[in-house]
């Protein structure tokens, strides 16, 4: 399999990819950032927010105004763990933290978007919303199937001048258009939704360099996520559950998002639950009620 993919509950979506000799497919940071020397920098989050004259520097360094936004100037697991609102000059010096940053506190909707790039040059995009829950957990998000022409000129802007050179898939997290974090690689939670043959024409864009993906039917996705609580420990739903809402109509795939043989403390989590399952859907309506289903099982079992 020529994608590299850490998590083996999304190892379902390139079980069948053809493994051409030589290409390697990052859907982890860490891996992006070894094998893209030349554009690893953008894993630096105040070279990113510079790139785009943003005020930022590390801490320890003055902000010229307040509020800011800090966070660490690179964290390859867990982007944005420490990440806080800093209000006065008081509060900056209370939260110094070694290898944290700050920049200009942006306002706007928050938008993960994937785009295919060519030698620097955006072939297609795909934009998503999350909405949130509370305590770093989401209810759903939304793999939107409409363009956003004004964010996609404002992101293909910074790339053509940022990215000459790069193949691949990028990953940019936006406020408002302005780009906060890029990722040299897929996201890796909802590439069913993309559509068939999408994974395949990845693999061809890293192996041939090109884009052909015809991209034709889209359709709205949507990714419905289920949190318990932190405090027990889980066991897998049976096999016989997980087809069940596989075969509810408009639902493309379930993930069961641990390990059950392992400490429930081992597993990285936002503070506001334990993740335990994802449904991938055309239906959100279904979607829930498939969420539902596995809640049951869980927090009965």
């Amino acid at each position: 399999m020529p994608i590299r993919e850490a998590d083996p509950w999304r190892l379902q979506y390139f079980a069948d990819a053809v493994c051409p000799d030589g290409v390697e497919i990052p859907t982890e940071d860490s891996d992006a950032w070894l094998w893209n020397p030349r554009h690893r920098w953008v894993y630096d989050k105040i070279a990113v927010a510079l790139s785009q004259g943003l005020d930022a520097g590390p801490h320890g360094t003055p902000p010229p105004r307040f509020p800011v936004f800090s966070k660490p100037i690179v964290n390859l697991r867990g982007m944005g763990v420490g990440s806080r609102l800093i209000g006065d000059a008081a509060e900056y010096e209370q939260h110094y933290t070694a290898g944290h940053m700050w920049m200009t506190l942006l306002e706007g909707e928050h938008v993960s978007t994937d785009v295919a790039v060519v030698d620097g040059a955006p072939q297609w995009w795909r934009h998503v919303t999350g909405v949130p829950a509370g305590e770093g957990t989401f209810d759903f998000w939304t793999v939107h199937a409409a363009p956003d022409e004004t964010l996609q000129s404002r992101c293909a802007g910074w790339i053509g001048n940022n990215l000459a050179g790069y193949t691949g898939i990028l990953n940019l997290e936006t406020i408002g258009g302005t780009i906060i974090e890029a990722h040299l690689r897929m996201s890796d939670q909802w590439p069913d939704l993309n559509g068939a043959g999408w994974v395949a024409a990845v693999i061809e864009l890293y192996g041939k360099q090109v884009w052909t993906f015809a991209d034709r039917g889209r359709r709205r996705g949507y990714s419905v996520v289920l949190f318990g609580p932190k405090d027990r420990s889980y066991r897998h739903p049976p096999r016989a559950l997980v087809d069940q809402v596989l075969r509810m109509p408009g639902v493309s795939s379930v993930q069961i998002t641990f390990h059950q043989d392992r400490d429930p403390e081992s597993h990285a989590m936002p503070p506001g639950g334990f993740r335990l399952a994802i449904v991938n859907c055309f239906d959100l309506d279904v979607g829930r009620q498939a969420r539902e289903m596995l809640r049951e099982f869980f927090l009965n079992s």
